[in-house]
């Protein structure tokens, strides 16, 4: 039999070398499992947080292949709350409380591939196309108001933008819409709409950077998710909005706490943004998909609403195009236009108080006593 000798030190300092890298091992993903798991109930506990505040109802509806969170309360007609980005349901809350507490029942969705909407995959951005939309909210309104023929319907940014679309594809299904920040944009049959901003704006402007699938979410995650829904969230400058962002400190103004940015960081740090991204992504194939309504015109009753600092509001053309009739002729039924002096693009949740009386006070004409 063949001898070997062994140095015994040497096996000694390996083995002991082994362990504790085995521990260090053990350790670090302990850490970051823990970390993990700190975060999501950390969130948890923000939703609860929230939940109990508001009590308003948390319900999932299966609509149009996918499973869709959607908030209410009150009841009576229903209201239909359309959120933008980079928004949830959450950017409703407060005429959630009012619209119930004055006879309504106030229904907020998360939109397709936002908060705790699941089912749209997200690898694809024609799953997000205006078509689909609008069909999720087609079908959400046939199943939880089966009596109602019509809905009152309030959009913001993108929800503003669905809702155009609904009132063109649907005009059946709404009663009356107020629309909050972006306008009608009649579809212009010779430039796509992605070519058409980075014509205008360059490279840089927000929508143009939206478009590469994977790029600005990389950028996104180097900011942080707080730090980027607060630059969004806290925008009140009247121009273009280019990224990356300055390195500014976020300042949160008296209508947006400490809470609510955390509120919409919980839910973004658990999704990502690529599902709100991929709206901006379908904007050619949307265009596409609506030749049909070419020259279309929005023929029910609309209020419109948008604040004088709103990117939108001073974007080329459109303050020409909102108050000298040109809006007008392409909505017909347009009851008002109301500007707000010295509010930015959050309208709904800078002048809450006033946005729910515009709503109401519009909405209370087509109620029966």
């Amino acid at each position: 039999m063949e001898e070997y000798s062994f140095d015994h030190k040497f096996v000694q300092v390996h083995v002991t070398f082994y362990v504790l890298f085995s521990l260090y091992i053990s350790l670090q993903i302990g850490a970051q499992k823990s970390s993990k798991d700190y975060i999501e109930n950390t969130n948890k506990l923000i939703s609860l947080e929230v939940e109990e505040e508001y009590s308003f109802d948390h319900k999932f509806v299966n609509v149009n292949g996918i499973n869709m969170h959607v908030v209410e309360k009150g009841k009576g007609p229903v209201v239909l709350f359309i959120h933008g980005f980079p928004e949830l349901w959450y950017s409703w809350r407060h005429q959630i409380s009012f619209m119930a507490e004055h006879g309504y029942r106030a229904v907020a969705p998360d939109l397709r591939g936002y908060g705790d909407t699941t089912g749209a995959p997200k690898e694809d951005p024609s799953n997000f196309n205006i078509l689909r939309v609008v069909g999720d909210l087609v079908e959400l309104v046939n199943i939880i108001a089966p009596e109602q023929d019509e809905v009152f319907v309030v959009g913001h940014d993108w929800g503003a933008i669905i809702a155009w679309y609904l009132c063109l594809f649907r005009p059946d299904k709404v009663k009356a819409l107020v629309n909050m920040s972006v306008p009608f944009t009649p579809r212009n049959p010779n430039a796509k709409p992605v070519e058409t901003f980075k014509a205008t704006y360059g490279d840089d402007f927000y929508i143009v950077r939206f478009q590469e699938p994977g790029d600005i979410e990389e950028d996104f995650a180097k900011v942080g998710t707080k730090r980027v829904l607060g630059k969004f969230l806290t925008y009140r400058n009247p121009g273009p909005l280019y990224l990356p962002f300055d390195d500014s400190p976020v300042i949160l103004p008296s209508w947006l706490s400490e809470k609510d940015i955390d509120y919409y960081a919980s839910k973004y740090e658990k999704t990502g943004f690529t599902g709100g991204l991929n709206y901006y992504r379908s904007l050619d194939l949307n265009w596409e998909l609506t030749a049909a309504w070419t020259g279309a015109k929005v023929k029910v009753p609309v209020r419109f609403i948008v604040g004088d600092l709103d990117l939108t509001y001073n974007a080329p053309g459109v303050k020409d195009y909102i108050n000298n009739g040109g809006m007008k002729k392409d909505v017909p039924l347009l009851e008002k236009v109301v500007i707000l002096e010295n509010v930015g693009h959050f309208l709904q949740q800078e002048k809450s108080n006033e946005i729910n009386k515009l709503i109401h006070d519009f909405f209370m004409g087509f109620c029966s006593t």
